[in-house]
């Protein structure tokens, strides 16, 4: 093992994060900020959108007393809106998929419109990602958004992540390692920091089963719900450390060869070395400040992984559970992701060599 990574520079944990030039593809853009009349034009597609969908439905039932549900709507879990669908009484699953409908308009609203940067213009499909993609309402959402899209005569493919969201954002790290990780190692180290959560895990690499990564997957993960305590940024950190520590110290305890890697993400426009420059608003604390640098931070906390010192490469979060599809977009050149969570995120990427499957297609 030591000879494996004689070859890696001591200082790599400094950066380049937020790249452009990564392994395998070129990101042409992230944590883009369209704005129109109303504003950000994301916050159509956001989970709190949804919400406003059904509620503005709702107010109009009420008025007649024919709202079929109960309870405040922002109340409602993506279990309980599924179980409506699957087996409520027709009102009310008639009520759910209107917003649906509703909803799926304005996700295909605010794809036209990223569609119509420099960035998008050539995106050939979009994945759909992040915690709503997880309900059978999301699943609901993305199929009737791409049928109107397709109904516009745009040729444009969207398609929900495959990866469970909350596993997604972990395995996309993966294709942030060097290349000198697949050589000695069969997994590595993940967090995915959210405006509600941060998950922390291990991904294990098997490459046996399949060199491009395409059957990566989350060894194990532990998850903090950080708003339901409200600590502070260095709180926050501190926790964030332990995961990871615990998480490491259980890899190695069943045998796994952990690399001497963390990849991050993270909400925000990254800087090379490691700061936020804005868009961390949601975090507790101030994560954007000059006096902090989140991958230092990291590193302090975890130096070594298997006597090697830590390498630590941190994108923006959008990013990277984009990267996570990235074996099964062999078949286009540029493609993109939408995380659909308390806001939208957003990324592009072309790829830097791809093998077309028109052939497959």
């Amino acid at each position: 093992m030591a000879t494996a990574t004689a070859a890696k520079p001591r200082n790599a944990g400094t950066g380049p994060h937020g790249a452009a030039e990564l392994p395998s593809v070129v990101v042409t853009s992230y944590n883009l900020e369209v704005r129109d009349d109303d504003g950000f034009v994301g916050d159509k597609a956001s989970r709190r959108a949804f919400v406003e969908h059904l509620d503005a439905l709702r107010s109009h039932l009420k008025r007649n007393g024919d709202d079929p549900l109960k309870g405040k709507t922002a109340e409602i879990s993506k279990k309980e809106l599924d179980t409506l669908l699957k087996e409520g009484a027709a009102k009310e699953a008639a009520l759910v998929l209107s917003a649906v409908e509703g909803f799926a308009q304005s996700l295909a609203f605010v794809i036209r419109r990223f569609a119509r940067l420099k960035s998008w213009a050539a995106v050939e499909r979009i994945v759909v990602g992040g915690g709503f993609r997880e309900s059978r309402v999301g699943e609901l959402v993305i199929a009737r958004a791409a049928i109107i899209l397709r109904t516009d005569g745009r040729d444009l493919d969207l398609v929900p992540v495959s990866h469970h969201p909350d596993e997604a954002g972990l395995v996309g790290s993966a294709h942030l390692a060097p290349k000198w990780i697949f050589e000695a190692y069969d997994s590595l180290v993940a967090v995915d920091i959210g405006g509600s959560n941060i998950r922390a895990g291990i991904v294990e690499l098997r490459q046996a089963k399949a060199p491009d990564l395409s059957r990566a997957r989350v060894w194990k993960s532990d998850l903090w719900r950080h708003a339901d305590e409200e600590p502070s940024r260095d709180e926050a950190i501190k926790r964030m450390g332990k995961m990871l520590r615990d998480q490491i110290q259980n890899a190695e305890k069943e045998g796994l060869k952990v690399a001497p890697f963390i990849g991050v993400g993270c909400p925000g426009l990254i800087e090379p070395d490691g700061a936020i420059e804005r868009g961390a608003q949601n975090l507790p604390g101030n994560w954007e400040s000059s006096r902090f640098n989140l991958v230092d931070s990291i590193r302090q906390l975890v130096p070594e992984i298997g006597r090697h010192e830590t390498e630590v490469v941190m994108h923006n979060d959008a990013v990277i559970q984009g990267l996570s599809e990235m074996p099964a977009m062999q078949d286009v050149e540029n493609w993109a992701v939408l995380t659909i969570g308390t806001g939208l995120g957003n990324a592009s990427y072309r790829n830097r060599s791809r093998s077309r499957a028109s052939d497959k297609r």
